[in-house]
């Protein structure tokens, strides 16, 4: 009886990694009806992150409430779970103040309630806290994160600024001194697929930017503004922080929290680590991957790739079924999976794709699964 590893991220804007790891089985039961299917619904540190965890570690699921991008209030999820022997958390950012849920400019949004569920995890007495960095809509240079924990953004008269980054405009300096103290014992780890600096021509506005509302002619002022928060902070760290891999993540919340001693992992391998994916991959026939769209970026760390890697690793041939595989990109992705197939039987709308996402994932796997082991039908 073949053995097959499901293993796909979220088809962003239509299915959650569960239900596309749903409609997978479902498709390749149609064809195997007899086959044993170990599902791992996967993440990158974006959104979906808790659910990826807990799909296949007991833990349990809370709720805090905490500051939204616009600093009203909002209820958000986050998990307890037991990792090496502590009691750890998972927070999701993508959760708190994610791009879906974030009206208004980009210069109004703040990561203050990233902070404030950081702080309340400190509050459980929990002292690991694994932070899921994609999907922000924030750029504020991780401003927010700091005023909740305690450091003060003063302006030159002393007063103290919104933790936005329109109130980086008027930053004169950092007051450290009310820091939680706590923080000093705390592990964070922060789950991420990109290695930008804070700022610059490779940082988090001039990348980034873009894609959460910041207009073309704003990207070199706000740039400014954050390496003017940067210049401060690395001054109180000893150490040019803002350089480092990762502290351009989640519009600069990776710098706010590096500061703060945060170590940086790959999303996706943390991820795969956490579900124990490895010892399912060594016993598997056959490993299928997918997300949403596919293309060059995927190599850069996203799930896929990961699960490709360890299966590649254990010697296990692993496909790619996603919503849409770019055609350009096509020849870089080939080498790293068996085949890499799309969804989609025929020219259609996306708004038609979205809504029916799950029957076509779940056909387009039932296809894959009888070319893969036709053998066994004959």
């Amino acid at each position: 009886m073949p053995v097959i590893v499901v293993a796909p991220d979220s088809y962003k804007g239509s299915l959650s990694a569960q239900a596309v790891a749903c409609a997978m089985e479902a498709g390749i039961r149609r064809a195997l009806p007899d086959v044993a299917i170990h599902r791992f619904p996967m993440a990158d540190g974006g959104e979906g992150t808790v659910d990826a965890v807990l799909a296949a570690r007991s833990g349990e699921v809370r709720q805090a409430e905490v500051a939204d991008a616009l600093l009203g209030r909002r209820e958000a999820r986050f998990a307890l779970l037991e990792h090496e022997g502590r009691r750890s958390a998972v927070i999701e950012v993508a959760g708190i103040v994610g791009l879906p849920d974030a009206p208004g400019v980009v210069a109004q949004r703040s990561s203050r309630g990233v902070g404030e569920l950081l702080r309340h995890c400190l509050d459980l007495g929990i002292r690991q806290v694994m932070v899921g960095l994609g999907g922000s809509s924030t750029s504020d240079g991780g401003a927010g994160v700091l005023a909740a924990l305690g450091v003060r953004l003063l302006d030159a008269g002393g007063g103290e600024i919104a933790p936005t980054l329109a109130g980086l405009e008027r930053l004169d300096r950092l007051d450290f001194s009310g820091l939680d103290p706590r923080l000093a014992g705390c592990d964070i780890i922060l789950l991420a697929d990109v290695d930008n600096p804070l700022c610059g021509e490779h940082g988090t506005t001039t990348v980034f930017g873009p894609q959460k509302g910041v207009a073309a002619a704003d990207v070199g002022r706000y740039d400014g503004w954050i390496a003017g928060l940067a210049r401060h902070a690395d001054s109180w760290a000893g150490q040019a922080v803002s350089t480092m891999p990762g502290a351009g993540a989640a519009g600069g919340m990776g710098y706010a929290l590096r500061l703060l001693g945060a170590r940086i992992e790959r999303g996706a391998a943390m991820i795969c680590q956490l579900q124990g994916m490895d010892s399912a991959i060594r016993a598997a026939d056959w490993v299928l991957t997918g997300e949403g769209r596919s293309d060059a970026q995927t190599l850069r760390g996203k799930a896929p790739y990961e699960v490709a890697r360890r299966a590649h690793a254990a010697g296990k041939p692993v496909s790619l079924l996603s919503g849409a595989v770019r055609p350009a990109d096509l020849a870089l992705l080939a080498p790293h999976f068996s085949g890499c197939f799309s969804i989609i039987p025929e020219p259609m709308a996306l708004e038609d794709a979205i809504e029916h996402a799950e029957v076509l994932a779940a056909n387009a796997a039932e296809q894959l699964a009888r070319l893969r082991f036709s053998a066994l039908h004959f």
